[in-house]
């Protein structure tokens, strides 16, 4: 089974996670999947590519059920792909839009806002954890997307963030739930339509800097210092032990 579907519908490509058992989790497959549907997106000639997520959340971001059996090295590699990812979709040469539902987390909401639209529901929540792995994936495209005083409301703090913060902060460019989600599609498609394709490329590339070189050298220094994965199994124990606390409150 696909983990990732993408189809092209005319003028439109359709990139949807399809590893709802798992929250759609981004393992190595995954990764390699979505690099492959983003290249045949630009290559197909579309002038949209939607990035959406079957399931009960968009993503719980980066699958670490294998850490105990992975190097730091292996889990550096891991995050370059990632990276290598984010790059692909931020300066692909056509339209961009991700909608979001539920959980989105980690490289899955980098992903989010590597994409010109960002759409999602009330209920969805954001968190960025990079920082505690002792990694700075995506954090200059963040800061140019938001700015550096949203960044940190956004990434330092010890929680999840809420769509409707996102959409404060300029995270999201709207909330919308999903019955509306194939309009907003549609006008999307149409205004970008409405504009020539190398035109539109050449405002992109204009509107977005390359710096894709020094954006990976910083992820690879960052993630070399230390340990790698002691720094990734603090934080998880970090955020178990959060989960356990605010059960017994609860109880």
């Amino acid at each position: 089974m696909s983990l990732v579907i993408c189809s092209i519908e005319g003028s439109l490509a359709r990139v949807t996670l399809n590893r709802p058992e798992k929250l759609n989790a981004f393992n190595v497959e995954l990764v390699e999947e979505l690099m492959v549907a983003v290249s045949e997106a630009v290559a197909s000639g579309a002038r949209l590519v939607v990035f959406q997520a079957e399931g009960k959340g968009f993503s719980g971001g980066l699958d670490l059920s294998d850490i105990d059996q992975s190097s730091d090295g292996e889990l550096l590699l891991r995050l370059v792909r990632v990276e290598l990812l984010l790059q692909a979709v931020y300066h692909a040469p056509i339209a961009t839009l991700a909608f979001v539902h539920g959980s989105c987390y980690g490289a899955a909401a980098e992903l989010v806002a590597s994409c010109q639209w960002r759409i999602a529901t009330a209920d969805a929540i954001f968190r960025m954890p990079g920082p505690r792995f002792g990694v700075v994936l995506g954090s200059r495209r963040l800061t140019d997307l938001v700015g550096e005083d949203a960044f940190r409301r956004l990434v330092l703090q010890d929680s999840p963030f809420s769509a409707q913060d996102g959409f404060a902060e300029g995270y999201l460019t709207r909330i919308a739930e999903t019955s509306a989600w194939m309009d907003i599609e549609s006008r999307i498609l149409t205004d970008v339509s409405s504009i020539d394709a190398g035109t539109y490329a050449g405002i992109l590339s204009q509107q977005r800097r390359d710096l894709r070189d020094s954006d990976l050298a910083a992820l690879v220094r960052s993630g070399s210092e230390g340990s790698l994965k002691t720094n990734i199994l603090s934080h998880l124990r970090h955020v178990a032990a959060q989960r356990q606390a605010s059960s017994k409150k609860k109880a």
